[in-house]
C-alpha cells in the first residue's frame, strides 16, 4: 500500500475541481433527484407505514450494517487511510438514484425501492455526515485521517438538504401538478443523469489518466469487493427478515447500489486533495453501474426462464 499511497500522493492536484465544475457536478446531482422524485408520491410514504418490514430492513442494512461491516473491513484488513476512508464515506451514503430502474429490470419490488430511496434520501441528511464520523474515527487507522480534514459537519449538513432534500421535494410537487410531464419525461431524466453523471467520472480521470492506469488493479479490487459486500449485507439482511423474493432483491438493489455520486460531490466540495478517497468514489461510480445491471439482467433471466418452465393449467389454455 506504501507505493499506491505515493503514487496517489505525488498527483493530488489532479483531482481538483474548479468552482464552476462543482456547482455543476451538484447541480448535475441535485437534477438527477429531482427526475427520479417527480414519480414519487405520498403514498409511496404511507406504504412505509403500513408495510414497513422490507423498506427498516433495508435502511437498518444501509445506514447500519454496510458501514459497520466497511469499517470493520478496512481496519481487520489494514487498508490504507485514504483508500479506507473513501470506502466508509461511500458506504455511508444513500441509495443511488438508478436502484429504481435497476430492480425494475430484475422484475423486483419496485413499490419498495421507490420507498427505500426516499427515505433514505431523507435520512442521509443526517445519517451520511454522522456515520461518515463515527466510523471514521471508530477505525484507528483513518481516525488520524478524518481529525485532520476538519469534518465540516453543519456544511455536509446543508449540501445533502441542497442536493438530495430540496430537490425531492421540488420533484414530488411537479410530478403531482403535472403527472403527464413526470411520466413521458422520466426516462429522458434518467437517461440524461446517467450521462452526464459518467461524463463527470470521465472528465475527473482523464485529468490523472496514467495516475488511474497504475493503481486501477489494486483500487478496482476494493471496489469489486466492497459492492460485493454491499450486495451481500442487503440480501443476508432481507433473509433473516424472511423478506418475499420481490422484497428481498429490491432491499439487496438498494444497499448494492450506493449513491457515490454524493460521495463525490461532498469530496470534491470540502476534502479536493483527498485523492485517495475521490479515486475510490469514481470507481464505485462507474463499477456498481455495471455490477447492478448484470445482477438485474440474470434476475430477469432467471425470472422469465422460471415462467417458461412452469406449466400452464388448463383455464390457461385458449
Amino acid at each position: 500500500m506504501n507505493d499506491l499511497n505515493t503514487v496517489v500522493t505525488t498527483s493530488i492536484d489532479s483531482f481538483q475541481m474548479s468552482p464552476a465544475a462543482l456547482i455543476a457536478l451538484n447541480a448535475v446531482l441535485a437534477f438527477m433527484m429531482f427526475g427520479v422524485s417527480m414519480g414519487l408520491r405520498t403514498a409511496d410514504f404511507s406504504r412505509v407505514l403500513r408495510r414497513p418490514v422490507a423498506p427498516v430492513t433495508g435502511l437498518l442494512a444501509q445506514f447500519l450494517l454496510l458501514p459497520a461491516v466497511t469499517c470493520l473491513g478496512t481496519w481487520a484488513l489494514d487498508i490504507s487511510p485514504g483508500l479506507a476512508l473513501g470506502m466508509i464515506l461511500v458506504s455511508c451514503c444513500p441509495g443511488g438514484s438508478f436502484s429504481n430502474v435497476m430492480t425494475w429490470i430484475g422484475r423486483a419490488n419496485v413499490a419498495t425501492s421507490v420507498s427505500m430511496t426516499a427515505i433514505s434520501s431523507l435520512a442521509a441528511v443526517v445519517m451520511t455526515p454522522f456515520n461518515f464520523a463515527l466510523y471514521g474515527s471508530l477505525n484507528p487507522n483513518t481516525r488520524d485521517a478524518l481529525q485532520a480534514i476538519a469534518l465540516p459537519a453543519e456544511n455536509m449538513v446543508l449540501m445533502v438538504v441542497l442536493v438530495l432534500a430540496l430537490p425531492m421535494a421540488l420533484g414530488m410537487i411537479v410530478g403531482a401538478k403535472f403527472p403527464g410531464f413526470a411520466e413521458r419525461s422520466e426516462r429522458h431524466f434518467r437517461t440524461a443523469s446517467l450521462m452526464v453523471f459518467l461524463l463527470f467520472v470521465v472528465i475527473s480521470f482523464s485529468k490523472h489518466w496514467q495516475t488511474a492506469v497504475q493503481i486501477a488493479g489494486a483500487v478496482l479490487v476494493l471496489v469489486i469487493a466492497h459492492n460485493a459486500i454491499a450486495f451481500l449485507v442487503g440480501d443476508l439482511a432481507s433473509r433473516a427478515a424472511r423478506l418475499p423474493q420481490g422484497d428481498r432483491r429490491a432491499v439487496t438493489m438498494e444497499v448494492g447500489i450506493q449513491n457515490s455520486g454524493l460521495a463525490l460531490a461532498i469530496l470534491f466540495t470540502f476534502y479536493p486533495e483527498a485523492g485517495e478517497m475521490l479515486v475510490i468514489a469514481g470507481f464505485w461510480g462507474v463499477w456498481h453501474l455495471v455490477s447492478g445491471l448484470s445482477l438485474a439482467g440474470y434476475w430477469n433471466f432467471s425470472q422469465r426462464r422460471l415462467l417458461a418452465a412452469t406449466p400452464k393449467t388448463a383455464g390457461d389454455c385458449p
